[in-house]
């Protein structure tokens, strides 16, 4: 039966491709501020210059449709994965702001056009009635393969004392080798329709845009103002921190495919909404809470929502000019980090005359997703874009 079972298949690639990100990534992401302390002697002014480094290929990504002149989207997505390996298993060899701006300017452009691609990949592969199950399960093994990243750290620095340096190469040598692997055993899947080599922006994708904004705009007050909630109002120490991953990421385990169950059952409109509502709650919760239990519960939950974003991925596949699909999934992430050079800033300027109005305004930006939402039709498709303005039309649900 085993010998049976067709393994070189594209979504099976994309599940393998999802669990080689996290395995380097993961690694950089838990060493980063001890190692950039204690061997680069950062200060708060250098991790910043740093992390607006690494937002910039991100911002960047529409530059992908250009580079597909040159490399067709499967191997660049192989070439890109493997810049990213390569990028974290240099790091600990560059212990300087000059070194480590560069690390993270290699790592960073493979991870964003990885990202960017695989969206576009899955977009064009997966079947658009069970699309949301597989980017569901695609979730949960980036989930397993982080949980993998930070049991290597531990075990490494804490068992082993392995060096800095050595533990970067592993990491980043374990993504290459696993994508190394993949590009030899599978084929060259074949594209179903001609892809656009151009940006293109079109009018009736303006819901798609919108919630795409909206949702970088969200996740940047989590990553960035969550973790510093706990850490500044209720001490969370690192390991705590840690244990809070580890426990999103093993929830996501077991949840992140019954998510796209239930995107499949009730329609994306349905999904999104539930998650908007969800978030002003969280949101509102971060404003007022005063225990460091409560935080941690509202940590998890806020975690878990985003998951639910697998409905916006979904809803575009079913309104989308199949050749458009790579162009638009480039220009919807760039769109997606406009926020992440804007809000962190802004923010943090009002974080320090009142916490509370940074979770606030997320609470108010959730409200207006959850608006947009309620303009998804019950049966998105092209010509069907909306219920209401432009691109609205009479079989609209």
């Amino acid at each position: 039966m085993l010998s049976q079972f067709n393994w070189r298949r594209p979504e099976i690639l994309l599940l393998l491709l999802a669990l080689a990100m996290p395995l380097s990534f993961g690694v950089w992401q838990a060493l980063l501020n001890n190692f950039v302390i204690e061997r680069a002697q950062f200060t708060g002014a250098e991790i910043g210059l740093l992390q607006s480094v690494r937002e910039i290929p991100g911002f960047l990504a529409f530059t992908v449709v250009f580079v597909l002149f040159l490399v067709r989207e499967q191997r660049l997505a192989f070439i890109s994965l493997i810049a990213t390996g390569v990028g974290v298993a240099v790091t600990g060899y560059f212990p300087s702001t000059a070194g480590l701006l560069c690390t993270t300017l290699l790592m960073s452009v493979g991870f964003h056009y990885y990202e960017a691609l695989k969206t576009s990949l899955a977009l064009q592969w997966l079947p658009k009635e069970t699309s949301a199950i597989w980017l569901g399960r695609t979730v949960a093994a980036g989930s397993f393969a982080s949980l993998a990243a930070y049991g290597l750290v531990w075990f490494t620095s804490d068992r082993l004392q392995l060096d800095y340096t050595w533990i970067y190469l592993l990491g980043g040598g374990i993504t290459v080798a696993i994508v190394a692997a993949l590009w030899l055993m599978f084929p060259a899947f074949e594209q179903p329709h001609v892809q656009h080599r151009k940006i293109i922006l079109r009018k009736r994708y303006w819901l798609y845009y919108a919630l795409t904004f909206m949702s970088g705009a969200r996740r940047q007050i989590f990553v960035v103002f969550a973790g510093f909630l706990m850490v500044e109002k209720f001490g969370y120490s690192v390991a705590e921190i840690v244990q809070l991953f580890i426990a999103n990421h093993l929830l996501n385990l077991y949840l992140a495919p019954k998510i796209g169950r239930f995107i499949v059952r009730f329609g994306e409109r349905r999904a999104l909404t539930l998650e908007y509502i969800g978030l002003i709650i969280v949101f509102g919760g971060y404003a007022i809470v005063e225990t460091a239990t409560a935080a941690a519960a509202l940590y998890i939950i806020d975690h878990l929502f985003f998951s639910m974003a697998i409905a916006i991925k979904t809803y575009f596949q079913k309104i989308v000019d199949d050749r458009d699909i790579v162009s638009s999934a480039a220009v919807s992430f760039t769109i997606n980090h406009i926020a992440a050079v804007v809000i962190p800033v802004l923010f943090g300027l009002m974080w320090l005359a009142s916490p509370a109005a940074v979770f606030w305004c997320g609470a108010a930006m959730a409200a207006g997703s959850l608006l947009l939402a309620q303009n998804i039709p019950a049966l998105p498709a092209a010509g069907n874009e909306v219920r209401w303005g432009q691109g609205a039309t009479s079989a609209a649900g």
